[in-house]
Parts: C-alpha cells; structure tokens; sequence
C-alpha cells in the first residue's frame, strides 16, 4: 500500500479532475501546434497547482512534501498529458528562487510563477556543453552597475513559453572554471531572443528552444545570491530533478505496461489470444515484477528526500535503473502491439518515442554510472552487511 494521506488523496482527485476538464481535451492539437497553450499554466495557477511549495504571502499553500509533485506527474502520465510538464516550473527552476533568491526577488517574481502569469525555463545546456557544465561558454562579465551576458543555450523546454529564464553562464573575469552566475533573465530585456521551437523525436508539443543572450543587461538584482557560486547552486538541485525524473519515468513505464496488457488481451493471432500466449505472459510477468520492485524502491527515495537523507549517489542509482526499466517496457510494449505500436494513432508508439530523450537528460546513463562508480570505490562505501 502505498503512503499518501488523506488531504493528498483529496488533492489527486481535484487535480485529476483538472486534466480531464482542461488538458487531455487540448493535448492533440498542442501536438499539433508544438506547444502547449500558455493558458494552462494560468488555469493551473487559479486552481492552486503550481508552485505549492510556495509560501502563503507569495499565493502557494506553503506545502513542500514532495508527494504533492509525485501526484501531479503521476496524474498527467495517466491523462496521457506528459507533454505539459508543469513540474519543470514548479519543482525543477522555482525552488532556485526560493533556495538562491533574496527577499525582493522572492516578492518580484514569486506571485506571478504561482499564478501561471509567469512561466519559468532553466538554461544550462550548450552544443558543446551537456553534461559538462564546466564547457560552457556563455559569459557574464561585471560592468559596476550591471552584468552583461553573451553566448547561447540549446534544448531549453518551456524555450518559447518562458517568461523568466533562470541562465547559467561562466564569469568572464576569472580562469576557475567553475566559476558561474545564475541570471534572472526576463522576456523583454535587450539583446535576449528565441530561436525557432526545434523539432524533436518526441515530447513534440514541449516547445524546446534555443536561446540567444547579446550584450543583454543584465541587473545587479536579478542574480541569485552569490554570482560565483552558481556551479554549486546548480549542483545542489541535481539529487531533486534525478528524483523527478524518476517519478516521471516510472509514471510512463506504468501507463505503457496497461496499454500494453490491454492491447494483448484483445489481439488474436493463431487462433487464440496474445495474451494466451506463454512468451507474453512471461514478458510481461518479469517487467511486472521489476515495476513493483523499483516503484518500491522510488517510494522509499521520496520518503528519504522529504527527510532531506536522500544522497546524489542515491539519486544517480534511481534515475538509472527507472529510465532503462523505462525503456524496456516501452520498447517491449511496442514489439507485443506488432505493427500497431509503430504506428502514431496508437499511444504506445509516442510513449516510446518520448521516453528516448530519459536516458540522456538530466544526465545520460552513462553520468550515472560514473557517480555511482566513484561512490562505490570511495571511503564512503557502506557494505550492506557490513
């Protein structure tokens, strides 16, 4: 049984409503158009679903449980709606204002994140700098009574939509490589513009952007706290965004495994059902098995992030094992629908296309691999029987 408590049992059912009455209607034309209509996040924002964690004075209801989010992911996974991705906003580039961010930033530009006026993007990601934060390029250089910023951003989601891009970019004053800035950039300052949204393999109604910064005036008071330090700042937010991306991976592992028992329990070949079929059942009672013992496994890392215990090596280790779980229910729920789950009209065929990018953002699984390597064979190894 799985622990959430009454109110947010309460909260699932009202938030699920909300998906059934405004989004799930809409999402085939937003894929159409490439992007979500920006209106949602305002109907989202009426109805208290962003930015919960926010404090009451700023328009939130001041809960931080991460439960409350693993809801929201888990309910748009099932509405087939996981191209409108209102925890980017909420959960993965808010809490930097709230961490990094002084008390007039906070009252600047809190309220409107909440009430969906404001729609908020992170830019961190360049052609020649992924996983690789240290690579980047873009420069912030201190001018006295402002800093000017200089160079692009690739891949950004919410790139089109956003109205306050949170951008990482390397002090031009200093060789320490680590040394960067993270700039409150908002959408009518000087020098910032949007290239085309890019068209992707999946996920194609997440408007993803690249962003260009030229000569772009940036004020002293929208840097978040120390101008420095923002390689450590986005380090910090890691252990989070692994976690939500594997709340978010496991959601899409759920909702294929249904489409695809579904699927085989209708189709026949040979006379009797594939779902008859000993090949499927033993496909499907192993992926079965491995849903339950990871989603056990995601359960007990939110509870340990609630208690602020759950560790990056945790966190790398969690996002591993559910992206490629992930993938290898997608990609056998696409070979049990046949020449079906190759065809777009069946949702099993955009679940696979739109779990490819989860193996590779918020870190690759090779990253991962490397940071639960060097814990392992650290001083702080911990054997389990030890």
């Amino acid at each position: 049984m799985r622990n959430f408590t009454d109110e947010q049992s309460s909260f699932r059912a009202s938030f699920r409503r909300f998906l059934e009455r405004e989004v799930a209607p809409n999402m085939e034309s937003y894929r159409k158009d490439g992007i979500v209509d920006r209106e949602i996040y305002r109907k989202a924002g009426e109805n208290g679903f962003l930015l919960i964690w926010a404090d009451e004075d700023f328009g939130g209801i001041g809960e931080s449980d991460f439960r409350y989010e693993q809801i929201i992911m888990e309910e748009v996974a099932r509405a087939d709606c996981g191209e409108w991705f209102p925890t980017l906003h909420s959960r993965m580039v808010g809490p930097y204002l709230k961490r990094f961010g002084s008390s007039e930033q906070q009252e600047r530009f809190l309220p409107k994140c909440v009430s969906g006026e404001s729609i908020l993007a992170i830019a961190m990601t360049e052609p020649d700098a992924g996983s690789d934060l240290s690579g980047m390029r873009t420069t912030v250089e201190d001018k006295g009574d402002h800093f000017l910023l200089n160079g692009s951003k690739i891949y950004i989601s919410n790139g089109i939509n956003a109205d306050l891009v949170i951008v990482a970019a390397k002090s031009g004053d200093t060789d320490d490589r680590h040394s960067m800035a993270l700039l409150c950039v908002e959408r009518d300052m000087e020098g910032f513009r949007r290239g085309r949204n890019l068209e992707k393999m999946g996920l194609v109604a997440q408007d993803t952007a690249e962003l260009f910064f030229d000569n772009v005036k940036v004020p002293k008071e929208n840097v978040l706290s120390d101008p420095t330090k923002g390689f450590q700042y986005l380090m910090q937010g890691l252990v989070e965004e692994r976690l939500i991306g594997s709340v978010s991976y496991m959601c899409n592992a759920h909702r294929a495994f249904d489409l695809t028992r579904s699927y085989v329990m209708d189709r026949k070949a040979f006379g009797k059902r594939i779902a008859d079929m000993q090949n499927t059942q033993f496909k499907l009672a192993e992926l079965h098995a491995q849903l339950q013992a990871v989603q056990c496994y995601l359960d007990h890392c939110v509870a340990k992030h609630n208690a602020g215990d759950l560790s990056p090596p945790e966190a790398a280790a969690l996002k591993l094992v559910t992206s490629e779980l992930e993938w290898r229910v997608v990609d056998e729920g696409v070979q049990l629908h046949g020449g079906a789950g190759y065809m777009r009209e069946f949702e099993i065929c955009r679940r696979f296309t739109d779990a490819r990018i989860n193996r590779i953002l918020a870190g690759s699984s090779e990253i991962m691999k490397l940071i639960i390597g060097r814990d392992i064979f650290s001083d702080n190894y911990q054997p389990f029987l030890g």
